[in-house]
């Protein structure tokens, strides 16, 4: 791709190897062509392009035509670099985000460039056999984002505190306040009977429709008072925050950039911070974290008392343990489920300081049907054949990973995903058992919380005679064998 930054970036890249090559310093170049070393590193790093006169002197100094130096032409050294600039990736990856500018991408790919080349081919190879789209890249890189900041922000924190105080206090009918807020300053115009008219458009939760004299909300008829009162929040914050570009869809499948995936997740955690507020779940957390026993009931009255859905209050945790009960080593994951096919699908998760089980894996795979976060799908899906659902199972299990030190406290609610109830969803937050999380929560040892050994997935478990295994251990085996093959060579060539 072409473009004025890329032309930058391979002047840069061609006169710092050329330099490197003669075995010059900055210096002795600035000496050569007097212009300052200053400058030179901003030439080298991409972010400036000199005069012409400038560059004649770069060429002279270099051994190089002038022709030579300004083309786009790139030697067969830096090949992996122009791999890079057709594919466009550059303008993809969110670089920004660490504190990272292309020229230090670069920078790596041109000092090394062979061995770059292979590690960006083998992470290609990966990528596509584990069917690794865009969107599932933007998701990774949007779950480290929240790991660097532990899933706190206090800005928005801040904006979310603001307008509580100025147009929620002493109001009863939240969704009723928030709704004449987005009509009263002009944000949008509220439409509840379009989707409804498209069939294929009714499990939509909401559209943004732009383009008129006044942009609207499609917004479902069909959602309950909660959910409706959760995407008029985010909205609030999309306003308040000026996040563009967005997202037209709820739950879009595909994103167009990385800016649009991270406003889209700024403005859903700013209606977490809206509808829960920090210091109230601080004050009820602290009690629920007092209680000598589990008690399910109690988890989820929290949850009622601030007329919120499981997803959100299982994110605002991931928010507030780490920051005030600096409890950071946990997960929280997501699956999701259609009764009856027999298969679970982990489709988020969030890792606190450093990734812990459980994570997904491939496709292929298996995962392990020891973990609460399945077995409790399944008590739903009986619950549902039987007509005797009426309310979001809430469970606990300490999960203790075979052949690993990890042990983890898990909490998991399980309900049919609202409007469409052919899904069912399991929301589980984990903590590792350490003696931080033993000292803040008094029922981590409670009779009433089974333990169970688990594993990853059945492919790689060693649990033998295991009644919830589905799929045999072929990875474990292949493992196995590979081990026993470099000890008989390693006992071969010591005899």
């Amino acid at each position: 791709m072409i473009t004025e930054d890329n032309i930058k970036l391979i002047l840069g890249l061609k006169i710092k190897l050329l330099r490197q090559e003669k075995g010059l310093s900055l210096s002795n170049l600035s000496e050569k062509t007097k212009i300052s070393i200053s400058y030179l590193n901003e030439i080298e790093k991409g972010k400036k392009y000199p005069k012409t006169d400038k560059i004649s002197q770069l060429a002279e100094a270099l051994g190089v035509s002038y022709d030579w130096l300004v083309s786009l032409k790139l030697s067969k050294k830096l090949g992996p670099l122009a791999e890079i600039l057709k594919s466009n990736i550059l303008n993809e990856l969110p670089l920004d985000v660490f504190g990272l500018h292309p020229s230090n991408l670069l920078e790596l790919i041109s000092g090394a460039p062979a061995k770059l080349n292979a590690f960006i081919s083998t992470l290609i190879e990966i990528s596509r056999n584990y069917n690794l789209t865009v969107e599932n890249f933007y998701s990774s890189v949007l779950r480290t984002y929240q790991e660097m900041h532990e899933n706190y922000f206090p800005e928005i924190e801040s904006e979310a505190e603001r307008f509580r105080e100025r147009y929620l206090n002493n109001q009863k009918d939240i969704l009723s306040a928030i709704w004449d807020y987005i009509e009263q300053e002009g944000c949008l115009e509220i439409d509840q009977t379009t989707l409804a008219s498209y069939p294929s458009l009714k499990n939509f939760r909401s559209v943004l429709k732009t383009g008129g004299e006044k942009n609207q909300l499609l917004l479902n008829g069909r959602l309950t008072d909660q959910q409706k009162t959760f995407i008029l929040s985010r909205e609030v914050g999309y306003h308040l925050m000026n996040l563009n570009p967005r997202s037209a869809i709820y739950t879009s499948p595909s994103v167009n950039s990385f800016d649009e995936i991270l406003n889209n997740f700024k403005a859903t955690y700013f209606a977490g911070a809206l509808l829960l507020p920090e210091n109230d779940l601080i004050t009820d957390i602290e009690v629920f974290f007092g209680l000598e026993n589990w008690d399910a009931d109690h988890f989820l009255n929290i949850m009622y008392k601030h007329n919120s859905s499981p997803e959100t209050f299982f994110h605002r945790l991931t928010s507030i343990l780490p920051r005030y009960f600096d409890l950071n080593k946990l997960f929280f994951i997501k699956f999701t489920h259609v009764p009856g096919s027999g298969e679970y699908n982990l489709s988020k998760e969030l890792h606190l300081s450093g990734l812990h089980n459980p994570h997904g894996t491939i496709a292929s795979e298996h995962y392990c049907r020891r973990w609460l976060s399945v077995t409790i799908l399944n008590d739903l899906e009986k619950q549902m054949a039987q007509n005797a659902y009426n309310q979001p199972i809430c469970d606990a299990q300490i999960s203790d990973y075979i052949n690993s030190v990890n042990k983890y406290f898990c909490i998991t609610i399980a309900r049919p995903q609202y409007p469409d109830p052919n899904f069912t969803t399991s929301l589980t937050i984990g903590f590792q058992m350490d003696s931080n999380f033993k000292n803040k929560v008094n029922f981590w040892d409670a009779e009433n919380v089974n333990t169970k050994i688990v594993s990853e997935t059945c492919e790689r478990c060693p649990i033998t005679n295991c009644e919830e295994r589905v799929a045999p251990p072929t990875i474990l085996e292949k493992r196995k064998k590979e081990k026993k093959v470099e000890e008989d060579l390693v006992q071969i060539l010591n005899e």
